[in-house]
């Protein structure tokens, strides 16, 4: 991990902060772009690393493809010009809420449209990409959503889930995956003529995605009771949907689990729960 040049985008907390320090604290070199770098001006974890020359914080928006494309090329400066390794892509937003629409984003694409930017703008040697996802997005990861679950993921995260669904389409597309087309989110959230903006259909192999449970803030059980432990369960695709997992377990697992051993679960999806 010494040697790795990683970009984080949606790192300013949760779990691209939480992978970022992970990975930091092993030694590799991470670059955010951050809307809003002050966000880090009170973190003295953060601030020893940029002090190190480690950590590198770029002011730029997700979603203006200009300012992805200057963090592509800031997190490949360095010591050397070799290219980055990998992309951690965690854009989610700021929740409100609403009494008719349950949780919104604003705007309501962010996810799907920040990560056509990113793909858009990939450099080459393409670098190896993960993303956060969730469960039960599609119909039939729907189904297996533990019964008292339903409802929330049905009303009150529809529309937080209707953006990640683009995103996971743009994914597919660009991976060669298989996808339903009735999940498609359309083109309010992914745009008029979005597949000419991304890779070409099945181009984009180094590509992985993790699929949460129900998120918490909770403890990184992981690292409570040691490497050995069955403290989370993943598996590739046919997971039976838990009902939670912290946010500091699924960044446990991006790193210790995901990375260390890409090639287990290069073009897979990961599903992740207690």
């Amino acid at each position: 991990m010494e040697s790795l040049k990683v970009l984080v985008i949606g790192g300013s907390r949760n779990i691209g902060y939480y992978s970022a320090v992970r990975l930091l604290a092993l030694g590799a070199t991470v670059t955010f772009l951050l809307r809003s770098p002050q966000v880090f001006d009170q973190d003295d974890t953060i601030q020893a690393y940029i002090k190190e020359g480690k950590a590198h914080l770029i002011q730029g928006d997700a979603l203006v493809k200009s300012d992805v494309r200057r963090a592509w090329s800031e997190a490949q400066l360095g010591d050397d010009t070799r290219p980055v390794d990998f992309l951690i892509f965690t854009v989610g937003g700021t929740p409100g809420f609403s009494l008719t629409k349950g949780l919104t984003i604003t705007p309501p694409n962010l996810v799907t449209q920040s990560l056509i930017n990113v793909l858009e703008t990939l450099p080459s040697p393409h670098p190896k990409i993960i993303t956060i996802s969730s469960t039960g997005l599609t119909q039939a990861s729907h189904k297996s959503v533990p019964l008292p679950l339903k409802p929330l993921y049905s009303y009150i995260l529809a529309a937080p889930h209707k953006n990640k669904c683009g995103a996971e389409e743009v994914i597919a597309h660009s991976a060669g995956w298989e996808w339903d087309a009735r999940d498609s989110p359309g083109d309010d959230i992914l745009g008029a003529g979005w597949t000419s903006r991304v890779p070409n259909a099945g181009e984009l192999k180094s590509i992985a995605v993790i699929r949460p449970a129900l998120l918490t803030d909770g403890k990184c059980r992981a690292d409570v009771e040691g490497k050995e432990s069955n403290a989370y369960r993943v598996k590739a695709e046919d997971l039976e949907c838990g009902y939670s997992v912290s946010r500091k377990d699924v960044a446990h697992f991006l790193v210790e689990g995901m990375m260390r051993h890409w090639q287990e679960w290069e073009g897979k999806c990961a599903r992740i729960a207690y």
